[in-house]
């Protein structure tokens, strides 16, 4: 039976790993789109993306949050915004050494999201 993307990269915890690098190191450090999260509770925020990209990945269902638009209403996210967060993500697995061809697979389903992020 042929494995998940949840599963090949390690599952709950190891996503979690990618999470925190990916607010950390990347996100937070870029002045393009940190200010979207200035007054966010990041603890709050790295549980409810990995849950999110857990599902995303073929895992457990545990997202239980806002649907995209609603979570991103009024932010005004442009598509250099947008483009940030998935090469953000794309780096964070890479660091994890994730494969180019799983990381390809994960962002072709946050690419999905587009149209529900964009211009809320």
């Amino acid at each position: 039976m042929e494995q998940t993307l949840y599963e090949k990269v390690g599952g709950q915890e190891a996503i979690e790993k990618v999470v925190d690098y990916f607010y950390s190191e990347l996100v937070l450090k870029d002045e393009t789109v940190s200010h979207f999260f200035e007054h966010t509770d990041m603890g709050k925020q790295r549980r409810h993306q990995a849950k999110f990209i857990s599902f995303a990945l073929g895992g457990p269902n545990q997202y239980s949050g806002k649907s995209m638009a609603k979570a991103h209403a009024n932010m005004n996210i442009q598509p250099k915004h947008f483009d940030a967060i998935a090469k953000h993500l794309h780096d964070a697995l890479a660091h994890f050494n994730v494969e180019e061809p799983d990381i390809d697979q994960a962002l072709s389903k946050v690419e999905s999201l587009r149209n529900d992020i964009q211009y809320k």
